[in-house]
């Protein structure tokens, strides 16, 4: 599983590690019934506190999307909804539009244009 966080990116580290794992689970990288790696290796791989992911992990618990098992690790119990991933998706793309200094309007008509575009 190949998780990156974008260092410009002003949210807190941990919901940029939720997204990043919803991200994974909403695109197939990670199934349901699949184990996470131990939140130290995931820690480690993201350059961040171990404290960081746990919390991102109980959050996305929270969220019915992983599972504890003691004994067993994390695994991911479902898929998010695919409406409430898509709003994590266009949240992520505002943002980064922000740090480009394009405004929402902008990102509102540039989403227009594309689907004049499609067939």
């Amino acid at each position: 599983m190949l998780l990156t966080l974008d260092l410009n990116d002003p949210r807190p580290l941990h919901e940029q590690v939720s997204a990043a794992i919803k991200r994974a689970i909403t695109t197939g990288d990670v199934t349901p019934g699949d184990r996470l790696p131990p939140a130290r290796d995931l820690a480690a791989a993201l350059g961040v506190n171990a404290n960081t992911v746990l919390r991102s992990l109980r959050e996305l618990r929270d969220e019915g999307l992983l599972e504890f098992r003691r004994g067993r690790g994390v695994s991911v119990l479902r898929r998010p909804d695919g409406r409430a991933a898509l709003r994590t998706r266009v949240r992520d793309l505002l943002d980064e539009a922000a740090q480009y200094g394009v405004g929402p309007e902008d990102v509102l008509a540039i989403v227009k244009e594309l689907m004049e575009e499609s067939p």
